[in-house]
């Protein structure tokens, strides 16, 4: 059971609270709603009382006047901006800290250590790029912006009746490579989720791209499709929360009932939750099913063939166009054709009742639209001698194929372990592409990431709320955040590369040159393209082919998969100015790059419940090789024809946007000092004496208000933000552990690629390991030690540092801590400890299973000190000159370290 028990991890996370859902049946019954009341859901009401929670903080902005010939429509969303009492503040500190800063480094230039020349270069150097760093990471997040989508506007002004809806189509596309790395069970639930999600049905379409072109994928989909007839009506009837079965099932939580028949929902319950347990079983078993149907074909047909056959066969009995379990020319992993499947179809117009209970079926859909929306299995051609791009390229095949398929305006992409959590996500995004004011020129609405399964403590910043609630919100209050790669919502016309409409020409319809030939050689996709481009509202999603004769259908697969074939990208646009961009390994942040530099916005949106949750690895290892690619990606981009500093389009993108990619791009570099700085203890513990800079009072007072001053500007970011101290917490900590290996070792896997041209191979980030499927222990990835070359750079920084500790130590028994020379020393001791502190995640990581015992750590720490202490006292016993000077040393390069970590 591979696949079941690759979910553990998410289902356990949520099944820690304490109370059957099945009990929300009695709150249901105390306050019946009907099913056409969605927008007094709980769902809806905590997205629409968002803001209310945050008063103390936040503020509504006054939207003022509506553009011309807009004063009738109301507007979908309401921004708020910080309460002044925390916003100037915050400003007048950063202030306060940049005068610091220019005053410490005019102060060390005219104070220049004349002893160490060498060492006071480099330490300057670093400080200059610390402060640098600091000013482009702080500059975007002066004017912090949240907007919330108001459901109850979108839904008077765009659904009138239940049955009548003129909100626009959207595609969502799915991705996977690996249904091992990837386990299959993530993608099944995922699918689910978006087939059940609370969106008019005939208005979306689903495409999941299988890049591995596995028989597996295509089954599962099938499977898919079965269930999720009994699925969605089963959520559309009960309105259940989250969508995604493995999920819902897991929740032991007393949920409120806001479906329409209480009365029957605990017999719908627990017949669901039986038919979903047989369903994974199937689901489980297609590996196995799979082989064994193979090799019973291939017996059959070795004989009346007389030979030996290893094809992998479908159900119906014809060969898998797509990759073999035992791979053969033109069917193996990097070469295989392409394959198109509409599993299911464009649904009516129409709704279409279910039937009531009976005897073939004791579920009673009578007043629940049964309809699902379409969906489609997608897996290009892969040949040898082509660079396929990996998800940049599959994206952009999938976007061609669903332009001749629906040709929705909108898109919203996941990743195969990501699920819809919140079934009002579509809407929330419609309340920003639709809003009367500026909603033509959003680009797209970018979600934060929220995820299952992560230890409570979140030992290696998974959650990166920093990051997501703090940098990315900031960005609202400038031209939008980055695309991220997942949970975000697309307007089409501006992944074809077309100008937002506020920077067209008059006379401009925003096909560009109109013939579009520099998207390939399809007609028909041309055409759509083309097509769509000037109607970037449409309400519906378009068919091109219709259910009918079986060559129809035959020659449609066929055109389909031309679209996707290696060559028809040849010559044109596609990776450059269409589509996902290529040949870097943050494919996401560059694409979500060009738009802006073309004149789009783009909304950073959060919702409550979240949106869409995921898997996140955390194992020490997966999570390390995870941030490498993210770093290295970031090198690449600034290295590249879209390095933020040297981009044109100046004109359309906001200064400080710009400044915001240019540190996206650039911070893995001020690391290698950071790296610098953590190591040179290993100087002062060999050689008498280092000063880094002379008057020695003076550097500590700066050093000591610079620092200060940092952390109280994460304290303001932290209120306004919503962030908890432990989010701050780990977010310091596992930056401290990037800087010391994972981002020094981007730089140097770019300076590689600079001089020898070869690009960065990035492994795929595994979503579980045999430890997680096989141990009952629901963390078990955490306990996992896999060493790879990347963890010695930390190891070697930790152990420095435990070694000066134990140093400052021996230093203080051996002078007498009343003397000038121990206390110096006892200081510099305590920056030597407090990056030990930073470094305690990782420590306990490199302990395995020890580190289920923290005590076990501190032992051993403190024996490692007492031992260098001994070993020191004994050796300065021993050779006694010469070791009194080294006292004052330890105190300035540790200031340093601190400084570095500070700033960074």
């Amino acid at each position: 059971m591979m696949a079941a028990a690759a979910v553990t991890r998410r289902v356990n996370a949520i099944a820690s609270l304490d109370v059957e859902a099945t009990n929300g049946v009695v709150a249901g019954e105390e306050s019946r709603r009907s099913s056409s009341a969605a927008d007094d859901s709980p769902v809806a009401k905590q997205i629409d009382d968002a803001a209310a929670k945050d008063n103390d903080v936040w503020v509504a902005i006054q939207e003022g006047d509506m553009p011309a010939g807009n004063s009738s429509q109301p507007v979908l969303f309401r921004t708020m901006k910080v309460k002044g009492s925390i916003l100037h503040p915050y400003r007048f500190v950063i202030l306060l800290r940049l005068i610091a800063i220019i005053a410490f480094f005019i102060w060390r230039i005219r104070n220049r250590n004349r002893d160490g020349v060498w060492i006071w270069a480099m330490s300057m150097a670093g400080d200059v790029w610390f402060g640098l760093s600091w000013v482009l990471n702080q500059l975007p997040k002066l004017n912090p912006i949240k907007r919330v989508p108001d459901l109850a506007a979108i839904r008077d002004q765009h659904e009138s009746t239940k049955s009548n809806s003129n909100l626009p189509g959207i595609d969502v596309f799915l991705t996977t490579v690996d249904p091992v790395d990837e386990p299959i069970l993530y993608t099944v639930n995922s699918v689910l989720s978006i087939l059940a999600t609370d969106y008019p049905v005939e208005k979306y379409a689903c495409y999941l791209s299988d890049d591995g072109g596995t028989l597996v994928h295509y089954e599962a989909m099938l499977q898919v499709a079965s269930f999720a007839k009994l699925w969605a009506p089963f959520c559309r009837k009960h309105g259940v929360e989250p969508r995604a079965p493995e999920s819902y099932f897991g929740v032991k939580r007393r949920q409120p009932y806001t479906g329409s028949m209480p009365e029957e929902f605990t017999s719908d319950h627990r017949r669901v939750r039986r038919e979903y347990e047989e369903f994974k079983v199937r689901i489980d078993s297609l590996f196995s099913t799979i082989y064994q149907r193979s090799e019973a074909y291939n017996r059959k047909h070795a004989k009346d063939e007389d030979g030996v056959m290893k094809a992998t066969w479908m159900a119906d009995g014809t060969q898998w166009p797509g990759t073999w379990i035992e791979q053969a020319e033109n069917h193996r992993k990097g070469q295989h054709a392409g394959i198109v499947k509409v599993i299911l179809n464009h649904p009516s117009h129409k709704p279409q009742l279910g039937s009531p209970a009976s005897t073939d079926s004791p579920f009673n859909f009578s007043n629940v639209d049964t309809r699902l929306p379409m969906l489609v299995y997608l897996s290009r051609e892969k040949r040898h001698g082509y660079n396929h791009q990996k998800k940049a390229g599959a994206m952009n095949a999938m976007l061609r194929a669903s332009a001749v398929l629906s040709n929705a305006p909108f898109l919203i992409n996941f990743d195969c372990d990501h699920y819809i959590n919140n079934s009002q996500a579509f809407r929330a995004s419609m309340c920003f592409m639709l809003d009367p004011r500026d909603g033509e020129n959003t680009a797209f609405v970018q979600f934060p990431q929220r995820f299952d399964g992560v230890d409570p403590t979140d030992r290696y910043a998974n959650h990166n709320r920093v990051f997501f609630d703090g940098t990315m919100l900031s960005l609202n209050g400038l031209q939008g955040p980055s695309y991220l790669g997942t949970g975000t919502m697309f307007r089409r016309a501006a992944l074809y590369g077309m100008e937002p409409p506020r920077w067209r020409a008059a006379d401009d319809d925003g096909n560009g040159n109109g013939n579009g030939k520099e998207y390939g050689r399809s007609t028909l996709f041309i055409n759509s393209m083309l097509d769509g481009a000037p109607n970037q509202d449409r309400r519906s999603i378009t068919p091109v082919f219709v259910d009918g004769e079986e060559s129809t259908t035959v020659s449609s697969e066929l055109l389909l998969a031309s679209l996707m074939t290696c060559a028809y990208e040849d010559g044109t646009s596609w990776g450059r100015d269409a589509g996902w961009v290529y040949n870097i390994a943050t494919e996401d942040v560059v694409t979500g790059f060009r738009m802006h530099r073309q004149g789009w916005r783009s909304v950073y949106c959060s919702v409550e419940p979240a949106a869409f949750r995921g898997t996140a690895p955390i194992n020490l290892t997966e999570r390390l090789l995870q941030l490498l690619r993210w770093s290295g990606g970031s090198l690449e981009m600034f290295f590249s024809h879209s390095n933020a500093l040297l981009a044109a389009g100046a004109a359309r993108m906001h200064p400080l946007q710009r400044v915001a990619y240019l540190n996206m791009s650039t911070y893995p570099l001020v690391t290698v000092f950071i790296l610098a700085y953590n190591l040179f203890p290993l100087m002062w513990l060999v050689s008498e004496q280092y000063y880094i800079q002379r008057p020695f009072g003076a550097y500590i007072l700066y050093l000591a208000a610079i620092i200060a001053m940092i952390h109280v500007i994460g304290m303001f970011e932290v209120r306004w933000a919503g962030l908890t101290l432990l989010d701050w917490c780990r977010n310091e900590q596992f930056y401290m552990i990037g800087a010391t290996g994972v981002y020094p070792t981007a730089v140097l896997y770019m300076a590689l690629k600079l001089f020898t041209g070869k690009g960065i191979h990035f492994r795929l980030t595994s979503k579980q390991t045999a430890a997680e499927a096989c141990s009952g222990d629901k963390f078990a990835d955490l306990y996992v030690v896999r060493w790879v070359p990347l963890l010695v750079p930390t190891v070697a920084v930790l152990a420095v540092n435990v070694a000066a500790v134990g140093v400052a130590v021996g230093k203080a028994a051996t002078w007498g801590l009343l003397t000038e020379q121990a206390q110096h020393a006892v200081l510099g001791m305590v920056f030597n400890v407090w990056i030990l502190v930073l470094l305690y995640p990782f420590a306990l990581g490199i302990m395995g299973h020890w580190g289920k015992k923290p005590a076990i750590l501190f032992v051993l720490l403190v024996m490692a000190i007492g031992t260098v202490a001994v070993v020191y006292i004994s050796f300065s016993a021993t050779y006694p000159v010469g070791w009194s000077d080294m006292a004052a040393s330890s105190l300035g390069t540790s200031e340093s370290v601190i400084a570095a970590g500070s700033s960074g």
